[in-house]
This record gives structure tokens, sequence and C-alpha cells, in this order.
């Protein structure tokens, strides 16, 4: 491994995270998912959250994954998605541009802790939106960019042109907004291995995922909103998944994966699962 070796795929070995505690988390009308919990009355209930949270910063633990935390701002609500920020390539981080005001002062934050972990910024989206859910490195060479909700076209091309001279190719995939990041419809959990909503992406991109070899585990659209797509590759065939979503995980498994199932139920009601919970910082 290179010394400026930080993510070079989806798949490597996970060795270190950044993450961010929800004690401080607020409901924010601003995805489907909360919006539909606060219509029925439902509460946050932080203590529970931060309890299901610590079962996520475990399972890291005990598989060998070094977690930074990020200090929760009780300003901050929605801080506890520490994915969307930016992301992470090969070279360094990409520090994205978030489109909600509720959210963009989390990125000075997170900023500040990639300085301390001494982690270079090599590129930044200075026009129009990207957030870290809609990142995702097809391979070494190929990213990937969601263009749902909270990630523009101007975005995309801001962020295009500056990672072309490290050899990316960039595409974008469109998808209905109310799936809000391409992340709750889309997940590479193994070398060559996805699970992808099928119903909400595009033509272009199943076929171009086929042509790769990947095997594509369908996922049914109504078990979007519940986070059947959300989980976390951890490498050497390990994912964290979440306990409730037994068909996709029953699905992985039938793949040959052994998926560590977190208990997680009150937190997704914020609209994240692992994925969004989780900044990769290295893989290797």
């Amino acid at each position: 491994m290179g010394e400026k070796d930080y993510v070079s795929n989806a798949t490597n070995e996970l060795k270190k995270v950044i993450v961010c505690s929800p004690k401080y988390y607020v409901f924010n009308a601003i995805n489907e998912i909360t919006k539909s919990w606060m219509e029925k009355g439902e509460t946050e209930k932080n203590e529970k959250m931060v309890q299901e949270w610590q079962t996520l910063v475990d399972a890291y633990k005990n598989n060998g994954v070094e977690v930074v935390e990020v200090e929760a701002h009780k300003e901050l609500e929605v801080q506890t998605f520490a994915r969307d920020f930016g992301a992470m390539i090969k070279e360094g981080a990409i520090i994205g541009k978030f489109r909600h005001p509720a959210r963009q002062k989390e990125t000075e934050i997170y900023e500040a802790k990639l300085k301390e972990l001494g982690v270079p910024i090599v590129a930044r989206c200075n026009a129009g939106c990207f957030e870290g859910g809609d990142f995702w490195m097809i391979d070494e060479h190929t990213i990937a960019f969601g263009l749902v909700d909270r990630t523009d076209k101007a975005g995309v091309d801001n962020l295009r042109e500056q990672l072309e001279k490290f050899g990316y190719t960039v595409v974008g995939v469109s998808c209905p907004s109310a799936n809000l990041h391409l992340d709750m419809v889309f997940n590479i959990v193994a070398e060559k291995i996805c699970i992808a909503a099928t119903d909400e992406l595009p033509y272009q991109f199943l076929e171009m995922l086929k042509r790769r070899d990947f095997k594509i585990i369908h996922v049914p659209s109504e078990l979007v909103f519940k986070h059947g797509c959300n989980v976390q590759a951890l490498g050497n065939g390990r994912v964290l998944g979440i306990e409730n979503n037994k068909s996709v995980n029953e699905a992985m498994e039938a793949e040959g994966l052994e998926v560590i199932k977190l208990p997680l139920e009150q937190i997704l009601k914020a609209g994240g699962g692992p994925h969004c919970m989780t900044y990769p910082v290295l893989r290797s």
C-alpha cells in the first residue's frame, strides 16, 4: 500500500472510519422517511438512538476497524450522518457541499477532523451540491455519483473536472428524488456483488454493472425506506446489516457473505442506516 492509498474501492478491508453520536439528533423534515414519522407524531428518543448507534461502533471495533469519533454539536441536528460531508478516494478526501442549510456547518467540523488525522483534501465541490451518500467507487477507476435529491449536475460536473486528473471516470446516476441518496437504492457489499433497488435505478447503470460482471441482488422498492440497501461492507466477505431486513440479509448470506445484524430501529427513522452513519477513512 502506497503512503497515499486511502480508499481505492468499495470492498477492501475497512480499517478506519469517522462517526458521530446521535445524542443531539433532532427530527428534520428534510427527507421523506423522517417526514412520515413526524406526521405520525414520532419523536427522536435520543437515548435509544445512542444505544443503537453504539452497537454500530462496537461492531466496527469487534471487526478490527479503528473508530474516530467526531464530537456531536447540539446546534447540528443531523450531524450523526457522517457519510455526507464528502467522500474518500485513494488520493485523499473530497469535500462536498450540502444542499440544506441545516447541514452546511457540519463540513468545517468534519474537515477539521480530517486535518487532525493528516488526510489531504484533493477535491472540493465549489459549484452546485454533492453529498457523500451519492458516492460510489464502482471500481478503482470509475466513480458513480447519484443525481437523486441532494447532489446535482453542477456538483457532479464540478467534481468530474477535478477528479479526471487522477484518472477517474465519473458517471451520473439519476434516480427518483424521494430516494434521497444513491446509497439508499444501491450498495456494493463485496467484490463484484451489489444490492440494488433495480426498479429505482436507470437501465444504463444496471447494464454497466452487468458488463462489469456484478452479481446484482434485487431489492424491492418497498424496502428502500426500510434501509434495505443501506448496509456497510467491511471487506473479507463481511457486511454490517440491519436485523429487521431479513430478506436482504438472507440474499446476501446466500452469496456466502457473513452479515453482522445490527438492532437498528429508532435511528432509521432519522432517514439513514449503517452506510449513512459512516465516513470511511481507510480501506486496505
